[in-house]
């Protein structure tokens, strides 16, 4: 089991890259746009006379086609005359892919939906690798110009400690993902076996036994599958249930409690927790041993099975994963109380504006022309469909000129659906408060996932969150050279410990590991960090 944790991914990855050979234009004709600026008009649509193509380099998720055969993005050529060559990456490959690119200085025009961290903003903004974008913000973008006028909130969290602004904003201000982390149990199972939905921890750990050795799907095998989900990864993680033991965990291991900065992988809280999964689920086999190398797709396709396997799991909307018809059979659980009576759930950090969703790169030889094709995208009609799907495919306007979600086609859930239709959450736009019932409905999963949260979750949460603090850029420097390897142990031995055990024998060493690796400084930073934040807001 211990090879399910190897992580020879990156030297797969650069090789498939290689044969690849970066292939959007790899014949050399690389971001072919620099001698059509005489086309360009500073106002209005069409944004240049004769067509011009720009470059740009994207993630998309599982089930998304190439952008380039996405409606939304052939209505904004038709709108703009401006062509995008896209370079998609698979979302899971997609930083590797990206870093390769920088490293290698294969630079696109630009980098759209970019996932730009703060130390890459930095620090490709230091050396000029991505360019400053106020100035064409104020001569190019009149729609993000009004917004950042608008909302100074918004224009100070993308405004980096230099005073640049390399990386512009993804942002729906919804309050949805203070907790990403659903859990979810198999109703129709519970009421076959005579049992009452789970309210302790015990009790949950009874259901996936009874799910595992009773064969409540009936069909006279033990294809069921008690719990799954995905190794720490965002809103499919068991981060939650860390909470019945005192200290909720998350993906950063970090919480925040009365102002203080706790990490929480070093805690006894965490330590218990691992030990209780270790031996009363993964020892048992009552986790999926694929919970800690599926993919998504493999994860989704778990609960569309034709006998119906799956008895619990963990992601924020129930359709996605196991399909419209069979939905009605699952239903949600609150953080479960634990063995010495916590119930509680942490609050994900950050919120707020993402602040590196599209960088334009020193290749590119029209940024202004990039600009205006992205500023299209910060107008609010458009910010929706970017984020959710076009008009007359997700939206059709209602007499008040608002866009109103269209039904679903037949057997699809949302969530897929979108990814077929939008680039998504990660993609540059701006859907305030303000818009939502005013410029589109919030979609009706969005609207569901409120619900959920203010009737499971809200009452059991966590107070504070860490914020999404732009850090100075000696801090990002020692964050960056720390975090990374750190995380990326603390993950590692977090599965092994569930998979394997040994939490007792090892605890020790794996303490002294993480104080070699810099786990002290990289605290104090945060928690430097916080108090200056803190301090700020309180002027």
């Amino acid at each position: 089991m211990k090879s399910l944790f190897k992580g020879a991914g990156i030297v797969m990855l650069a090789g498939a890259f290689a044969v690849s050979g970066c292939s959007g234009n790899g014949n050399g004709a690389n971001n072919q746009s620099g001698n059509q600026k005489a086309d360009f008009n500073q106002t209005g649509l069409p944004i240049v006379k004769d067509a011009v193509t720009l470059r740009m380099v994207s993630p998309k998720a599982a089930l998304a086609p190439e952008f380039s055969e996405m409606e939304i993005f052939k209505r904004l050529e038709k709108d703009t005359n401006v062509k995008i060559n896209w370079e998609n990456i698979p979302d899971t490959d997609y930083a590797e892919k990206k870093n390769l690119l920088l490293a290698s200085g294969d630079l696109p025009d630009a980098f759209y939906a970019a996932g730009f961290t703060d130390y890459e903003l930095i620090n490709y903004g230091k050396d000029g690798t991505i360019i400053p974008l106020e100035d064409l913000i104020d001569q190019y973008a009149p729609n993000l110009k009004a917004l950042l006028d608008r909302r100074p909130d918004i224009k100070s969290s993308i405004t980096a400690p230099d005073g640049h602004i390399y990386g512009l904003p993804s942002f729906e201000e919804n309050n949805l993902g203070t907790n990403p982390f659903f859990h979810v149990i198999n109703k129709s199972w519970l009421d076959k076996l005579g049992l009452k939905v789970p309210q302790t921890l015990d009790e949950y750990t009874e259901a996936l036994l009874a799910f595992k050795t009773q064969d409540p799907n009936g069909n006279g095998k033990q294809d069921e599958i008690p719990l799954s989900f995905m190794h720490m990864q965002w809103c499919m993680d068991i981060a939650g249930l860390f909470g019945a033991f005192g200290l909720p965990d998350n993906l950063e291991h970090r919480v925040v409690r009365d102002g203080k900065v706790i990490f929480t992988a070093t805690q006894p809280e965490y330590k218990e927790a691992l030990n209780y999964f270790h031996e009363k689920w993964y020892k048992t086999g009552l986790i999926d041993p694929e919970s800690f190398t599926q993919d998504a797709a493999q994860y989704l396709a778990k609960g569309k099975t034709t006998d119906e396997t799956l008895g619990s799991f963990v992601w924020w909307e129930i359709e996605e994963v196991v399909g419209t018809e069979r939905a009605k059979d699952y239903v949600l659980l609150s953080p479960l109380k634990g063995p010495n009576g916590d119930q509680t759930i942490g609050r994900a950090n950050g919120g707020g504006p993402g602040r590196g969703s599209f960088v334009i790169t020193k290749e590119n030889s029209n940024p202004e022309i990039t600009m205006r094709w992205v500023d299209q995208q910060f107008e609010p009609y458009m910010a929706a469909q970017i984020h959710w799907g076009p008009l007359d495919i997700v939206y059709k306007k209602d007499e008040n000129g608002k866009l109103v979600n269209l039904p679903l086609p037949e057997g699809t859930s949302a969530g897929e659906f979108r990814q077929k239709v939008a680039p998504g959450s990660g993609a540059p736009g701006v859907i305030t408060f303000d818009d939502f019932g005013k410029v589109v409905d919030m979609e009706p999963r969005a609207q569901q996932r409120a619900k959920d949260l203010e009737q499971y979750y809200n009452p059991y949460m966590e107070k504070e969150n860490y914020p999404n603090i732009f850090f100075e850029p000696e801090e990002l420097d020692k964050i960056n050279k720390i975090e990374p390897e750190l995380i990326k142990y603390v993950n590692t031995q977090r599965g092994r410990f569930i998979v394997d055990g040994g939490t007792d024998a090892e605890w020790d060493s794996y303490l002294k590991t993480l104080d070699k690796m810099g786990l002290k400084e990289l605290m104090e930073i945060y928690q430097t960090g916080l108090d200056r934040y803190n301090a700020n807001l309180k002027k």
